[in-house]
């Protein structure tokens, strides 16, 4: 009997979000390939160990792009009918005119460029009829910003957005669909305690989303709940 199971890959799933979205998955009856970065155990572990096989774990610093190409070779054999990109970093609330040299550049590497190396690299791995996404956020709205404050989270976040719908336009004929997800403000380690929604609050509504707009062709930005976030 052919086995009609989905496969998903969750790039950056050793905790937090990635990592409950990977569960979610799970729950939901896909394969799933998470990546986690070095060799230290994580959660992911203890969920695949749990997963009857279904979840396996692939070693990724996505900062480093021949790692990327690394990765997509091993996976040459696979069709992944999800590909998602979860990262993100803030190095706390400052004016942009105080943001160290450095700093800035960390943002932005790990941000937005490298999840969009992701996405080119591993593109071909993703069915026609598949799904790219990445986790973004409400706070890379320059329509909501009315109050300031995160300045290089918000720029990072507002240029991984450009540089996806720079992807779409760029592959306007491609049949797969492209997706920003917020997942809202979320209790995380990157989120803080005081954020408005639980992991288990936010995750099961990301995965309905992207679920709910599979086989839809082109770029949209939506949140946790299936909202269109705007621009």
């Amino acid at each position: 009997m052919t086995d009609t199971r989905k496969t998903a890959l969750i790039v950056g799933a050793s905790r937090a979000l990635g990592l409950a979205l990977a569960a979610e998955y799970l729950r939901l009856g896909w394969d799933v390939i998470g990546t986690v970065r070095g060799s230290r155990r994580t959660g992911l572990h203890d969920l695949a160990d749990a997963s009857g096989g279904r979840l396996t774990i692939e070693s990724l610093e996505m900062t480093e792009p021949e790692q990327i190409s690394a990765l997509r070779d091993r996976l040459a054999r696979r069709t992944l009918d999800l590909l998602f990109v979860n990262a993100a970093i803030t190095r706390g609330d400052m004016p942009i005119g105080e943001v160290p040299t450095d700093m800035f550049t960390e943002v932005m590497i790990t941000n937005a460029l490298s999840p969009m190396r992701v996405v080119e690299t591993l593109r071909p791995l993703v069915a026609p009829t598949g799904t790219i996404g990445v986790m973004s956020s409400s706070q890379g709205s320059i329509a909501l910003n009315t109050r300031g404050g995160q300045d290089l989270y918000r720029a990072s976040k507002s240029a991984l957005n450009q540089l996806m719908r720079s992807h779409a336009a760029r592959h306007a004929e491609d049949t797969r669909t492209l997706l920003l997800v917020d997942p809202g403000w979320v209790r995380t380690e990157l989120g803080g305690p005081y954020a408005d929604l639980s992991v288990e609050e936010s995750i099961p509504g990301v995965a309905e989303t992207i679920e709910r707009h599979r086989g839809e062709p082109g770029l949209q930005f939506l949140d946790y709940q299936g909202k269109v976030v705007p621009w």
